[in-house]
């Protein structure tokens, strides 16, 4: 579970509902608090028991590179609607959110996309569904394949015991004890029961199994001439680090292993993240600017 570390929104950042073909979806929006937006925007997607707070940290800061930067609830996540329908929560059925978000957010520019685990699944969906055109895709603590360890039988649980025994059981046997054993303030506390008490409860079972039985798709990824960032903890007990490696290692990525980090660098290392969040989509930009000018 994804924890942010403090709720207060930082200068320049926002709550946001944006309409589109597949609904209403809410974001936090960040954009320069000094200076002008004059790079492609940016879209971030969150894990499976997350929300668009998990990026609260680093949205400050990759606004002031000079971009619009989107933080999102997925279909069925805390402030985000979602029907009693579990076609809606396969990754081909929110990767086409994505696509939509994307269009919109990016107003006729590419968009650079940013997956945080379960949310890498659903955005590397995006990229190879061939709908949108994006500028950069970033797998935040993502695998190739199905996730692994502890967090794999967290996955399992949610998926029986949430049918039967509801999300106030899951808050109480199984997130809330990881949020005590952390020590987490009483507000963060509240706001993280209040999230997964809002959660769609099918739409969090489909997108657990989703999570546990999904399919490797690097090799189709590959294809896809998309400039791609692998980032993750070296500590990640979601997806393995050696994983992650390797799958940087088959896309052709650039790799970038964050210190200290477990399996969300944007909470646990945020300005280490959004460094290096930066500096890749202005490289991006950059590659991109200067194919079309020897296009011409």
């Amino acid at each position: 579970m994804s924890t942010p570390r403090f709720l207060d929104l930082p200068p320049g950042v926002a709550p946001r509902k944006i309409d589109t073909p597949q609904g209403t979806f809410a974001v936090l929006e960040a954009v320069p608090v000094s200076g002008v937006i004059e790079r492609w925007p940016a879209l971030l997607v969150p894990g499976l028991t997350g929300s668009k707070e998990d990026f609260i940290a680093i949205l400050m800061t990759l606004a002031q590179s000079g971009r619009r930067v989107v933080a999102i609830d997925q279909r069925g996540q805390y402030e985000t609607p979602g029907p009693d329908d579990p076609s809606a929560y396969t990754c081909p059925s929110l990767g086409a959110d994505v696509d939509s978000l994307a269009q919109i957010v990016g107003g006729g520019d590419p968009v650079h996309l940013v997956g945080h685990s379960f949310g890498g699944l659903v955005a590397r969906e995006a990229v190879i569904d061939g709908r949108t055109k994006f500028a950069s895709l970033t797998l935040m603590g993502s695998g190739p394949a199905a996730i692994e360890g502890e967090r794999a039988l967290t996955g399992r649980k949610i998926v029986d015991e949430i049918p039967t025994l509801g999300l106030e059981h899951v808050w109480h046997q199984r997130l809330e004890p990881e949020a005590l054993a952390a020590d987490v303030s009483d507000d963060i506390l509240a706001f993280l029961r209040k999230r997964l008490l809002t959660n769609s409860p099918l739409g969090l079972t489909c997108m657990a199994r989703q999570v546990l039985t999904m399919h490797d798709r690097t090799d189709e990824l590959r294809q896809i001439e998309v400039p791609t960032l692998v980032l993750y903890g070296e500590h990640d007990d979601g997806w393995p680090p050696e994983v992650q490696s390797e799958m940087a290692a088959r896309l052709g990525a650039e790799s970038v292993v964050v210190p200290g980090a477990a399996h969300s660098p944007a909470v646990e290392a945020p300005e280490t993240t959004a460094a290096a969040l930066v500096r890749f989509w202005n490289a991006a930009e950059k590659h991109f600017l200067d194919i079309r000018s020897h296009a011409m």
